[in-house]
């Protein structure tokens, strides 16, 4: 993750300096597609050495802006410039100058980490004698040098990304246009993505990035946040903190405080739990406000804080849930005991002992390729465990599969919904795969329907809808034959923030009518939604218990989630060592 930036670049310069000319240079740019606006209305200028961080969840129109600067995709409004060149006129000119990296990136599976860089070097005409010093230049940078002979299909997440920066690298160009780099990728391959970047705009490189993370967006000399298609606020990350000033309030909770007077309040937008009795809360208006049995006191806004309050007005909110739990009881839904699974000679889960009670939600945290999503699948019934033995609802998860299956809700990375139909007719379908009496279908739908806010939603594809959309309606699709085990599989990757929170608002209120929660994520900040954490790695359960007892073990009693998840992995790396 970046480090903490003040605001750089953007202010005027002296009488004595003279304005750098502008490296990327837009006015009113607009995209269409089929005659429908993706984007519009945008205006901005980057200048040599700055960073600029386009923010937005999914479907904001991030990447269409990106496709439109690196003169891949033709404006259909407004006009864009790149380094002086009109990116309509003069595109092959300006693609030959920058270095674009996609969210899937061009990489060959088949090649290998040397080759990979060998061929992207070559199709950007790099001098042969300067090949192999930028060659080891950037490996040694990006911690690649041991994999230099791996194949890329061989790597993990973050190990391909760092790969594709350097393959963008290699040829020493001014203008770096990144596509999320880092989404999908652990916390401590994202900051040593971050360390990359550092050390490129050091040596005077522009860097325009698009990101769901919010907190990236505090790196950045500029910020452009973007919801829908169209422009929410632009300025220095100073300047729209400044924005929410008098929105954001730290809560400390008192004897008798009940999270129904945070959701009752009209004033409340959000509220995040940051710690046992500590809340983050969101305002509509530059106004205390008042809760029983609280104490309220403002606080300085992030840029989740920012974009929460900037787009309040247009997002859609969903049916209000109560999230008020009640005390967990012994009563155990999932459990694993050895539970391990072998690919040939690769070892994916190995040894994990865990037991979830009823109503409980479990954190699944690790970096990639740790074994979270193997180990889910293996609890849900679509993957055998190779030795050990695992129980949910009382059932065994490898030899009665189908009671199992039938018993359990299941959210993948992807969203496993059918783009060419309604989410109404995705409903229908899931709700006769999971088996729902005919009798009871259609109320079962309209309950899952409702509590996911898509009652306004049954006549249009899913493939036109957002990603906060795809995934309330995937998560509708999981509930609507109420399971007693809900499985989520890095659920609200590129989700913004407001989203995100509505989204586990309704997880929460799933895990008070006794349904059991086992999630992944990328978002630590999530961890604080979760009962316990169980932290993996090289598909070890290297760590299982609540925030503060992990904090306790690390002696770090004020920690970030961030920090614990890195001191575990950290003290994990020192013992291999040793042993």
């Amino acid at each position: 993750m970046p480090a903490k930036a003040g605001p750089r670049g953007c202010a005027c310069p002296s009488s004595r300096d003279v304005a750098p000319e502008p490296i990327v240079e837009t006015s009113a740019l607009g995209r269409s597609f089929h005659g429908r606006p993706v984007l519009q209305d945008i205006s901005l200028t980057l200048r040599e050495g700055e960073l600029l961080g386009i923010v937005g969840p999914d479907g904001a129109g991030k990447t269409t802006l990106l496709q439109m600067i690196a003169a891949i995709l033709r404006p259909s409004t407004g006009e864009c410039r790149v380094f002086g060149s009109d990116v309509v006129r003069e595109a092959a000119q300006i693609q030959a100058q920058v270095g674009y990296m996609s969210q899937g990136f061009s990489l060959y599976d088949k090649l290998s980490v040397a080759e990979n860089l060998a061929f992207a070097a070559d199709i950007r005409d790099v001098p042969e004698e300067s090949f192999e010093e930028r060659k080891a230049e950037l490996l040694a940078m990006a911690g690649l040098g041991r994999f230099e002979n791996r194949q890329e299909g061989d790597l993990s997440g973050g190990m391909r990304k760092k790969l594709a920066l350097c393959t963008i690298l290699i040829h020493e160009t001014r203008l770096l246009i990144l596509d999320e780099p880092s989404l999908g990728v652990d916390p401590l391959s994202r900051r040593e993505l971050w360390n990359i970047l550092d050390r490129a705009r050091a040596q005077g490189k522009s860097v325009i990035f698009a990101t769901s993370y919010m907190d990236e967006a505090d790196a950045s000399d500029q910020v452009l946040l973007l919801r829908e298609g169209r422009p929410l606020a632009m300025g220095t990350p100073a300047e729209l903190r400044r924005r929410a000033q008098g929105k954001v309030y730290q809560l400390a909770a008192g004897t008798g405080f009940s999270e129904r007077a945070l959701e009752a309040s009209d004033d409340v937008i959000s509220f995040q739990k940051v710690a046992v009795r500590e809340y983050r809360v969101q305002t509509l208006t530059a106004q205390s406000p008042v809760i029983v049995n609280a104490d309220v006191s403002p606080t300085d806004p992030t840029m989740e804080d920012v974009f929460t309050v900037e787009s309040t007005s247009n997002i859609d909110q969903g049916e209000g849930v109560s999230a008020v739990r009640p005390a967990l009881t012994d009563d155990i839904s999932v459990k694993s005991v050895g539970v391990t699974r072998r690919f040939g000679k690769f070892v994916a889960v190995d040894a994990v002992d865990m037991a979830i009670r009823k109503g409980e939600i479990i954190g699944l945290l690790g970096p990639n390729g740790a074994g979270k999503t193997t180990l889910i699948r293996i609890l849900c019934g679509l993957l055998p465990p190779s030795e050990g033995h695992a129980t949910l609802a009382g059932f065994d998860v490898a030899r009665q599969s189908h009671e199992v299956r039938s018993r359990i809700g299941y959210v993948s990375q992807r969203f496993s919904l059918f783009t060419d139909m309604t989410p109404m007719e995705n409903l229908r379908f899931f709700a006769r795969a999971y088996g729902v009496p005919r009798s009871q279908m259609e109320e079962r739908i309209t309950s899952a329907a409702r509590r996911a806010g898509l009652d306004a939603l049954s006549e249009r594809l899913v493939g036109s809808l957002s990603s906060a959309l795809r995934q309330r309606l995937a998560l509708a699709c999981a509930i609507v034959h109420r399971p007693l085990v809900l499985f989520l599989d890095e659920p609200t990757s590129g989700v913004d923030p407001l989203s995100r929170f509505r989204f586990w608002r309704l997880i929460s209120a799933l895990a008070a009518e006794g349904v059991s929660i086992i999630v992944s994520t990328h978002y630590l900040e999530e961890a604080t939604y979760c009962d316990r954490l169980g932290l993996m790695m090289d598909g070890r359960l290297i760590a299982m218990g609540t925030l503060e007892e992990l904090r306790s073990r690390l002696g770090l009693e004020d920690a970030r989630v961030e920090d614990v998840f890195l001191g575990f992995i950290a003290r994990e790396r020192a013992l291999e060592k040793k042993s």
